[in-house]
């Protein structure tokens, strides 16, 4: 009779072990970064459209802004794209695309087909600068303040819960630059 209790109990064992991890899953993607509250990394990248031009991070200095990183072989990045299309037209701040990991002919040709929502882009071919920013895959969207320090990072793709959430941070980060 135990012979036949202990698949059961194995059984149930690996049930509860499945109900608890899916208890915690949305807790998995709350992931702490060292850099909240610290400067954003420095970084000088040529772009996107245009490799001669570089833009640096002390290019936002002086204004809120929003660093998001995508990749043309990011299968997220597509789905959170009507989103980052909504920040950049509705934040009112810079919405700086950070091209990761890419090819640039991909990347331009990404662009073309789902459309730039971006007010510019810098490219990080090698990921050398995302190594700074503490990147773990794309999509990931930073919230830098005024002063060039880091006040959010959502890691994973934008869905409507995170857009509102985003733009209640991105008003607050707003007031507090015109205060």
């Amino acid at each position: 009779m135990i012979r036949m209790l202990i698949p059961l109990i194995v059984f149930l064992g690996l049930v509860a072990l499945m109900v608890a991890g899916l208890q915690t899953a949305e807790d998995r993607k709350l992931v702490d970064s060292p850099l909240i509250g610290r400067p954003v990394p420095a970084f000088d990248l040529p772009g996107l459209h245009d490799p001669d031009a570089r833009l640096s991070n002390r290019d936002f200095l002086g204004q809120p802004w929003i660093l998001n990183v995508w990749g043309s072989w990011c299968w997220a990045c597509r789905v959170e794209h009507p989103f980052v299309e909504r920040l950049g037209r509705e934040a009112g701040i810079p919405l700086l695309g950070f091209n990761w990991k890419d090819e640039r002919a991909d990347a331009l040709e990404w662009i073309g087909q789902y459309g730039d929502a971006w007010t510019a882009h810098v490219t990080d071919f090698e990921g050398r600068s995302a190594i700074d920013l503490g990147v773990y895959g794309a999509p990931e969207t930073f919230l830098i303040d005024h002063r060039g320090i880091i006040r959010h990072k959502h890691i994973g793709p934008i869905d409507q819960n995170v857009y509102d959430d985003l733009m209640r941070r991105i008003m607050a980060l707003r007031s507090e630059a015109e205060a």
